[in-house]
């Protein structure tokens, strides 16, 4: 398989870790609260993180791991099947997290740093 095919299937494959992910986040209002106040974010690396200046709770924290530990194994399962790297899966679906997020959530940018997300008017 070459590159360029290996790269639709993770996209494909991608739509579904963006399914899932919002699954599981939606279900988590701990990791909720914790976007809309703009302590955690979705990060440019395909895992939350929390955003420069911030302070989560311990609680916020811990679901945050949990949630990244999962989508680790999700990323390093996708990404043997379709012969590409856990970072190019996860950089794939980070993209689709960071458009598909809710105004007011914050999200990395490709410089590293962090922007809310503009209502929609």
């Amino acid at each position: 398989m070459n590159r360029f095919s290996s790269m639709i299937k993770i996209l494909s494959l991608s739509a579904f870790m963006l399914v899932f992910s919002q699954a599981a986040v939606a279900q988590n209002p701990t990791i909720e609260t914790a976007k809309a106040q703009c302590l955690i974010g979705e990060q440019i690396d395909g895992y939350l993180g929390v955003v420069s200046g911030k302070k989560p709770t311990t609680e916020q924290l811990r679901e945050m791991r949990s949630i990244n530990q999962k989508r680790k194994i999700i990323y390093a399962d996708l990404a043997k099947k379709n012969g590409v790297t856990v970072q190019v899966t996860a950089q794939l679906t980070a993209e689709k997290l960071i458009a598909k997020a809710d105004p007011g959530e914050c999200v990395q940018m490709a410089d590293g740093k962090w922007a809310m997300v503009p209502a929609v008017n």
